[in-house]
């Protein structure tokens, strides 16, 4: 692989790394809703006060959980929408 094929390749990644930053993913259960970005990070978590406390906590695990499958499912379509980095 020559040094230009690299160098559009990092190229590639750093914009797709731009895009997971803009992303947004929600996931909801039991009223309970989290917001997560591309980077898994989660932004925003809604409670539902009619839900008691174990109730919640697993409703927020499971939102949590969920959130992660969707932005690694997004990820994988773009990095095969991508094509072969030689990795």
């Amino acid at each position: 692989m020559s040094m230009f094929d690299q160098l559009k390749q990092l190229k590639q990644l750093k914009e797709m790394q731009d895009q997971l930053k803009k992303e947004r993913v929600e996931a909801e259960k039991n009223g309970v809703r989290i917001i997560m970005n591309g980077k898994m990070e989660i932004e925003e978590i809604f409670l539902n006060p009619d839900l008691g406390v174990n109730q919640q906590e697993k409703a927020v695990k499971d939102c949590a959980n969920d959130a992660v499958r969707k932005v690694q499912m997004s990820l994988a379509q773009k990095m095969s929408q991508m094509g072969n980095f030689g990795l």
